[in-house]
């Protein structure tokens, strides 16, 4: 099988390496800006991985590698395209995964392709759990097609190609994280303040009157728990979102205020992230950390 480079060594990076060694790629270079340090948790995963060859650099992780996927935070999207067109190859395909708005999308892609590289863009449409490398992932440019057989015998069956121009596959991205991303907000400021006046579980009992078929508590729970756990990324996600729709002229009003929530939710992160408790629990834990 062919090499393969990650840039990012996240939770993306991470269950990608690990499904793609199962569709038998065994040479798998990384490179993670976080590497330099031993006891980070990408280093950790590197390590403890068995197939992946934890990189001294951009440049040791992409020598002879015929695809590059970009797993980076939104935040360091062209960074990561411009340090890898210094170095990339001609015709190597460049994957990127990154949530950022349909203008950094051009621009990374105008650096890459500007290098002779062969820029995709790629939107993954779902949480990376549980479907991992069969979630559904729009693809775009005019690479996509070309890249989309590829990619489909690595074991990325939810690849679709949306479009054949750069921009519309990470517009459809950012436009539903506003929905997404501003309801993981929507319930911790709702449930925390709910919770506060001791009116919580009638809040949720309201919900379920209003949408039937779905499990408030469950849904609750996941959704802040996200955010406690990816807060800061979202957060930088959330701001690409405010630039696509800057971009066409709506005031990202709601989008900038998760932006914050989400901030703020990283920055009140309970030990062990909650993941252990209940909704109610949960909610307490959040809390202290308000108060201490």
């Amino acid at each position: 099988m062919m090499r393969i480079a990650l840039v990012g060594y996240g939770e993306v990076g991470q269950i990608l390496a690990a499904d793609l060694g199962v569709a038998g790629v065994r040479d798998i270079g990384a490179w993670d800006r976080l590497f330099p340090s031993s006891a980070s948790a990408p280093s950790l995963a590197a390590a403890a991985s068995g197939h992946v060859r934890p990189a001294g650099g951009m440049a040791e992780a992409l020598a002879d590698c015929p695809l590059v996927i970009s797993a980076v935070t939104a935040g360091n999207c062209l960074e990561a395209a411009r340090e890898a067109a210094a170095l990339i190859a001609p015709q190597t395909l460049y994957l990127d995964l990154n949530s950022v708005s349909p203008r950094t999308k051009r621009d990374a892609a105008a650096l890459i392709d500007g290098a002779g590289g062969r820029y995709v863009e790629g939107a993954v449409m779902s949480p990376i759990e549980p479907k991992r490398i069969a979630s559904p992932i729009l693809i775009g440019g005019p690479h996509a097609e070309a890249f989309s057989t590829l990619a489909r015998h690595l074991g990325f069956s939810g690849i679709k190609v949306l479009d054949a121009s750069i921009g519309r596959a990470s517009a459809t991205k950012m436009c539903r994280s506003v929905m997404i991303k501003g309801l993981e907000a929507l319930l911790a400021e709702s449930l925390l303040a709910a919770r506060r006046h001791g009116v919580d579980q009638a809040v949720l009992e309201s919900l379920r009157d209003l949408f039937p078929n779905e499990d408030w508590q469950r849904v609750a729970f996941y959704f802040i728990t996200r955010s406690l756990q990816h807060g800061r990324r979202r957060a930088e996600e959330m701001r690409e979102v405010a630039r696509t729709l800057a971009e066409v002229g709506i005031d990202p009003l709601m989008s900038l205020a998760c932006a914050e929530r989400q901030e703020w939710a990283a920055a009140h992160r309970p030990e062990g992230n909650g993941a252990d408790a209940s909704l109610p629990a949960l909610l307490d834990e959040v809390l202290g950390t308000v108060d201490a």
